[in-house]
């Protein structure tokens, strides 16, 4: 009978432990330099996704320039009209 009262009182020890693991969050359980360090990484993802997002657009407006500096006289006339003679 001694057996059976000494699993029972590990039972709930073991249950209340669980407990107290279920209730720490995620950052409690990570030390400070791994969160700053997950952190920091996060800034530098962003900031690289914003640089290649920033080159994206730039070389958009360089292309649509040199689109426009090499179109020919037809084109020119398509776009623009011709307004016929003015003398």
């Amino acid at each position: 009978m001694a057996k059976k009262k000494q699993k029972r009182q590990q039972q709930p020890n073991f249950k209340s432990s669980a407990v107290k693991e279920d209730g720490n969050s995620l950052s409690d359980q990570l030390s400070m330099d791994v969160l700053a360090k997950l952190k920091e990484t996060k800034k530098q993802l962003v900031t690289a996704e914003q640089e290649k997002e920033e080159e994206r657009q730039a070389q958009l407006a360089f292309e649509k320039k040199q689109k426009e500096k090499n179109k020919t006289f037809e084109e020119l006339l398509d776009e623009y009209g011709f307004g016929g003679s003015k003398f």
